[in-house]
């Protein structure tokens, strides 16, 4: 196994240099367009409409009648499942042969055009909007196990916290500015020649996958290719497996990394599902009109900037565990606030309090699992990999129970209310485990690390 820490003295000009950073930051910038215009405003409420015009709900999917709102969940669900069950022996191929980043690309290229077929959905061929979707979604998810297994081998474990928020705040940010640019084009379609709003909203797609893949160029070209000088032999598949088992087996040995992975999977649940049906919720449950959803959404991308920050300096202050578990406390209150909400300007000011903890859990997560993982592997990818199936099974079974929820209740009120449990359990997670103040090693290596 190569040293990792005689690697980095040998190549210490590559840690911490604001180029890579800014680079690595920029792929937040390209992808979380997606994240925000096609699976938490447009696309969301476009979907609904197009669906919906002939007066029902209801929806035929290859001969299956089904609710739309429903069906948009469940698709969700597949999507994940089928990245958390090829992701482990994907980043195994990618950590052996030294691809990582080709596995990075061949995502985001496939990412991008499914979000540019989106432009051909119109409502009629449900069939094809929802596997165009699918298909983006499991392109989205698999691009960012590559993209954050980055993180350990671009900067020094001091600023893990840091960098880690600021990629994310570049991910609010630059989606923030290609969906103000889309609303003008939707609502004001004269102003660029365009003669429909539905034509306009359409074209927001194609605009999705144009910046999704022009700017991650930025990041493929400063990102480190093969760091680490891998020259395999032949027999990817098989070497690939037994490099994802390799790490697999080495978690025995790292009992507060899979009792944080166990703590993530339970608040991620509520997080994530939150993220991503909120749109709908306020949709149906209090009647919001589009302009006021997606004031909303700008609500919390805005000031998830600023919580991004504000929870990476209360880490450096009161350390990770702190940070995590009082935010998980108020996602529990922003639960109970959505079963409560009867107005939209109550919802406006949940959805401030939402953006608040919704950057600073994901980017301190991140950050937070990058100091668990040993510091002496060049398996990222591979280990990132755990992180990131435990991130998308999580997401299958929230928004599958949020979907069977409302199925069964007919109300997403008692959907959301129930995500307060998943929180709960994380929180009593995150209790029992102790966080490194410094770089772990691999199990047996003596080096345990100072708790926090």
């Amino acid at each position: 196994m190569v040293n990792i820490r005689a690697f980095f003295l040998s190549t210490r000009m590559k840690l911490n240099d604001k180029k890579t950073i800014r680079a690595w930051c920029f792929f937040d910038w390209a992808n979380s367009v997606y994240s925000l215009v096609i699976t938490s405003t447009i696309f969301p409420i476009y979907y609904n409409a197009v669906t919906s015009a002939q007066g029902s709900e209801v929806v035929d999917f290859f001969g299956f009648k089904i609710v739309n709102s429903v069906l948009y969940s469940y698709s969700l669900s597949f999507s994940f499942l089928i990245i958390a069950a090829i992701l482990p022996l994907l980043t195994g191929i990618a950590d052996y042969s030294g691809k990582k980043k080709l596995f990075m690309q061949v995502f985001t290229y496939l990412g991008g055009l499914a979000c540019m077929a989106l432009f051909f959905f119109d409502g009629a061929n449900v069939e094809f909007g929802i596997i165009s979707a699918v298909i983006a979604s499991i392109s989205y998810s698999g691009s960012l196990v590559f993209y954050n297994s980055f993180l350990p081998e671009i900067v020094t474990f001091d600023r893990y916290d840091q960098v880690s928020a600021k990629g994310f705040s570049y991910g609010y940010v630059g989606s923030v500015l290609l969906l103000i640019f889309n609303l003008a084009m939707i609502e004001q379609p004269e102003w660029f020649g365009i003669t429909s709003r539905a034509f306009a909203t359409k074209f927001s797609f194609l605009l999705v996958g144009v910046w999704w893949i022009g700017f991650a160029q930025i990041s493929f070209y400063y990102l480190p290719d093969n760091p680490f000088n891998k020259k395999p032999a032949d027999g990817y598949l098989f070497n690939g497996y037994r490099e994802i088992r390799k790490v697999w087996h080495s978690l025995a040995g790292l009992p507060t990394l899979k009792t944080f992975l166990w703590a993530f999977f339970f608040y991620n649940t509520g997080v994530q599902t939150v993220m991503y049906l909120a749109a709908m919720f306020a949709d149906k449950e209090l009647q919001m009109d589009s302009g006021e959803l997606i004031l909303t959404v700008l609500i919390i991308q805005i000031v998830a900037v600023l919580g991004s920050y504000l929870f990476a300096r209360l880490s450096d202050r009161r350390g990770n565990k702190y940070s995590l578990i009082t935010m998980v406390i108020i996602w529990v209150f922003i639960c109970l606030g959505a079963y409560l909400v009867v107005n939209k300007y109550e919802f406006f000011v949940l959805a401030f309090v939402v953006g608040m903890v919704m950057g600073g859990i994901q980017a301190l997560s991140r950050a937070t699992y990058s100091k668990l993982i040993p510091a002496n592997t060049t398996d990222h990818a591979s280990y990132f990999s755990f992180y990131d199936v435990t991130f998308n099974v999580s997401i299958v079974v929230g928004t599958f129970a949020y979907g069977l929820i409302e199925n069964i209740t007919g109300s997403m009120r008692n959907s959301s209310l129930t995500l307060g449990l998943f929180f709960f359990v994380g929180l009593g997670l995150l209790v029992l485990i102790k966080i490194p103040r410094e770089a772990l090693s691999l199990p047996g290596s003596g080096k345990e690390g100072k708790p926090s």
